[in-house]
């Protein structure tokens, strides 16, 4: 097979699902990849293209001279409205470094490029990539993996959004349509772990939410 342009893969998954060792795997076949996570964590450090602009519009969120990821948690819950000024931020940055990066592997002739995004489908990126790859693993494993991490084992709050994905997630066939305003009248209702709460982060709860609500 002789490819004449390259392909990008867009990789997505859920949290505890492997994704990141999954991306290793290319990674280490010398395949270039581009992480959706890692380039937030960049922006937001010191001296990160983002942090200027939260000066000038969320100067609450900078803390020591980067963007706190638990200041702007806080700001989410407090208002909701906070999500749609980060993410005017961020939005932005995230989708020039991606650009920059395929550019880049571009110009060294990479016959493939994964694209690393847990929202690739949430945020409408599946249309820019030629193929896609999920990683998935049954829920058992999920769940125990997620445990295992040490932010997990402390008590952590979650938004409205966060907890109605959870009841979603906990109740999947109590719903008509996967309509979160059609239920069934037969169904008793399943309370959501903590594991099903956190599944999402707030931002991309509220987007999955108001998709099932429409």
């Amino acid at each position: 097979m002789s490819l004449k342009q390259t392909v990008l893969l867009g990789l997505t998954g859920s949290i505890g699902m492997g994704k990141s060792t999954t991306a290793a795997m290319f990674l280490k076949q010398g395949i270039p990849v581009w992480d959706a996570d890692s380039t937030v964590h960049k922006l937001y450090a010191k001296n990160g293209a983002a942090v200027k602009f939260f000066n000038q519009e969320i100067p609450s969120a900078v803390l020591n001279g980067e963007v706190s990821r638990v200041i702007l948690k806080k700001l989410i819950k407090e208002d909701i409205n906070n999500l749609k000024k980060i993410e005017q931020i961020v939005h932005p940055l995230v989708a020039k470094d991606r650009l920059t990066f395929i550019e880049n592997s571009k110009k060294y002739n990479a016959p493939l490029i994964v694209l690393d995004i847990p929202l690739l489908f949430e945020t409408g990126f599946y249309k820019l990539v030629d193929y896609i790859a999920v990683v998935t693993v049954d829920y058992t494993t999920q769940k125990q993996r997620v445990l295992d991490r040490e932010s997990m084992t402390e008590e952590m709050d979650a938004t409205i959004y966060q907890v109605m994905y959870g009841v979603y997630l906990a109740n999947l066939d109590a719903f008509i349509g996967s309509n979160l305003t059609s239920i069934r009248a037969d169904k008793d209702f399943n309370k959501p772990d903590k594991v099903m709460i956190q599944m999402m982060d707030p931002a991309s709860a509220q987007q999955m939410v108001e998709s099932f609500l429409n």
